[in-house]
């Protein structure tokens, strides 16, 4: 269990509801002058209910008290009531009862949770046997034989008492009946009602109507009564003196702070009022009202506090079920990290605390909330544990990765093969990247440890390019002047000599290293734009020199007809073989798919070759252009 989980109150139990009024109901010896009965429903009602509040009240204490044991002390406790026999104890092994299986059903719960997490698929979960739940549903069953003898010789014993009361009354009703001798009666109608007094307990269903029976034999008789006034009036005195004395301490319980043990004190007060005699007449009616108004006014400030009582149950049943309801809210599934949890355990905590503030709510809602509570809180923690554990092992993993890591950069960092070695270097890196966090001890230590691999080989790396680019920016000068030795060939230049100084300079050029990366493209092109228009300007002069031949060549073959004619065919077969190379290099450049600079070199050289080829078929349409004319004027 989280440690959380500890402070949830495990003894948290239902309240006590509020009891009834006390019994404020008139004795039957406190007649009117009319010798009826004084009556009351509601007051009636409270007698009979008046034990059953108290035991309400006590509930609470033995569920604090029995809420906190553990099942072995749980067991103990039974036991000794099972091994002292006492019967009587029913409500309190009801408590030790619900807090066992409280218990009991939190181990099955976490069991089946395990199982759950590691079970096969189609396995079913069959719990432990537990032998300290079999112990102590023995001895449950042991307090239930126990206690249903006990009720079935309390019943005997309470009809049997009933019996006795009936036979007491039978008696006082034989005395009544014998007006003439009744003054001979007087002391065993006294012994009679000591014996009456002294049967305590009888069915609850005939108390009341057994006490008004007597009551009214006993009124009776002292009503009949032929006795001298002075011992009469003295026994309404003294009686008159007990109540007097009653009603004082009525008076009392109507300020006593403690208002649930003035009621039952005053339950005690009515007692007394019973058992006392009979006082005058005159006095009857007053006296007993004067102690039942005091009544009211304990039982009304009794039934306040029960109704303010209630009002607080069911504020704290509301501020319980929005405390429920604000953990249920949390969304565990957006919990996505150590941080994420704690905040949302503090919050937890702070509801833990609210919660163990709040006062009970009402008995029927009070167990089911608390469930709930503890329920969410579980399920958090469980959450939260599950999460913890796949996250550490999520950390472990990915530490044992970037160690990998770190030990393929250690490898690679004092590699000279600076090219490939780098690209490894750099995929190593972006392999990091996809890697996810681990424990917050061991990152910067792992993270250190890879960015000195790669920043030693980077380093060497750096030294070395620096002493490269120096010999890079000599071969730029040198090839600059390769460029510019071609833009110098003289115009009016031989073939011959030109065809030299291109191979000259290519050679040179060629030999030449590496140029700064940035300026390779940009000076090639130079490079091939200058050795092009070298080129074009020579083949330009050529052509011309060459159609300039061709017209003086055809001057020369006017006259033959056939010598033209098979020039023409000459020329045309020229023509067409120079069509067919047109059209496979323009057929093979569509085939082409060229990244790399060395390969848009070749591009562009193919291209190059292709024009070529297009100034040839046009140099060849000319010509036999001018074949065509010079046929043409022949003929005519």
């Amino acid at each position: 269990m989280n440690e959380l989980e500890k402070t949830l109150p495990e003894n948290e139990g239902v309240n006590p509801q509020p009891a009834v009024q006390a019994e404020t109901s008139s004795p039957a010896s406190e007649t009117p002058a009319d010798g009826a009965v004084l009556t009351d429903s509601e007051t009636v009602e409270a007698a009979e209910t008046a034990t059953a509040e108290a035991d309400d009240a006590n509930e609470n204490a033995l569920r604090q008290k029995y809420f906190d044991m553990t099942k072995d002390e749980l067991t103990a406790s039974l036991k000794a009531v099972v091994e002292a026999k006492e019967a009587n104890r029913h409500k309190e092994v009801a408590q030790m009862k619900q807090a066992f299986y409280l218990l009991r059903n939190a181990e099955l719960e976490a069991e089946a949770i395990r199982f759950a997490e590691n079970a096969e698929p189609g396995a079913s979960f069959v719990s432990e046997p537990d032998p300290t739940e079999a112990q102590f549903k023995d001895l449950l069953a042991a307090f239930r034989e126990m206690r249903n003898l006990f009720l079935e010789e309390e019943e005997q014993r309470r009809a049997a008492n009933l019996t006795k009361k009936h036979e007491i009354i039978d008696k006082l009703k034989a005395i009544a009946a014998d007006i003439d001798n009744i003054n001979l009666h007087i002391p065993e109608v006294r012994q009679l009602q000591e014996d009456f007094k002294a049967i305590a307990d009888i069915p609850a269903g005939a108390v009341n109507e057994t006490w008004k029976t007597y009551q009214l034999v006993i009124e009776q008789i002292f009503d009949c009564l032929k006795m001298n006034k002075e011992l009469r009036d003295l026994d309404f005195k003294k009686n008159l003196a007990i109540k007097r004395d009653l009603i004082e301490q009525a008076k009392l319980l109507t300020t006593e702070q403690d208002v649930i043990s003035a009621f039952k004190k005053l339950q005690a007060l009515h007692d007394l009022w019973r058992e006392a005699g009979p006082v005058a007449k005159e006095h009857r009616e007053e006296i007993w009202n004067e102690f039942k108004e005091l009544s009211t006014v304990i039982n009304k400030r009794h039934q306040e506090y029960f109704e303010a009582r209630k009002e607080a149950e069911q504020a704290n049943e509301a501020a319980k079920t929005a405390i429920c309801e604000e953990i249920e809210a949390i969304d565990i599934d957006a919990l996505k990290s150590f941080a994420a949890f704690d905040e949302a355990t503090e919050a937890i905590k702070k509801m833990q605390a609210r919660w163990k503030e709040l006062g009970f709510a009402s008995r029927k809602a009070n167990n089911a909330l608390f469930t709930r509570f503890r329920k969410s809180c579980d399920n958090f923690f469980a959450r939260k544990a599950e999460f913890f554990t796949r996250t550490k092992e999520e950390l472990a993993a990915n530490l044992e990765k970037k160690t990998a890591l770190c030990e393929k950069a250690e490898a690679l960092m004092n590699s000279t093969d600076f090219k490939k070695t780098a690209e490894q270097i750099v995929a190593l890196q972006a392999e990091w990247k996809t890697i996810g966090s681990v424990a917050r001890k061991h990152s910067d230590a792992i993270w250190q440890r890879f960015m000195t691999a790669c920043n030693t080989f980077f380093d060497a790396r750096k030294k070395d390019m620096s002493a490269r680019r120096h010999e890079e920016n000599e071969n730029l000068a040198a090839k600059r002047l390769v460029i510019e030795a071609l833009k110098a060939i003289p115009a009016d230049a031989t073939r011959q000599q030109v065809i030299e100084t291109l191979k000259e300079q290519q050679v040179r050029w060629n030999s030449i290293g590496h140029v700064p990366f940035k300026m390779k493209d940009k000076l090639y092109d130079e490079y091939r734009a200058t050795m092009d228009a070298v080129r074009e300007n020579f083949d330009l002069r050529e052509s011309r020199a060459r159609m300039h031949r061709f017209e003086e060549q055809l001057a020369g073959l006017s006259s033959d007809e056939r010598r033209l004619a098979g020039e023409r065919n000459r020329l045309t077969r020229a023509l067409e073989q120079k069509r067919n190379e047109l059209k496979t290099f323009e057929n093979n450049l569509g085939f082409l798919n060229i990244k790399s600079k060395e390969g848009n070199s070749m591009l562009r050289e193919m291209e190059k070759r292709t024009q070529r080829i297009k100034d040839d078929i046009k140099e060849l349409e000319q010509k036999i252009a001018l074949l065509n004319e010079k046929t043409e004027k022949s003929e005519n």
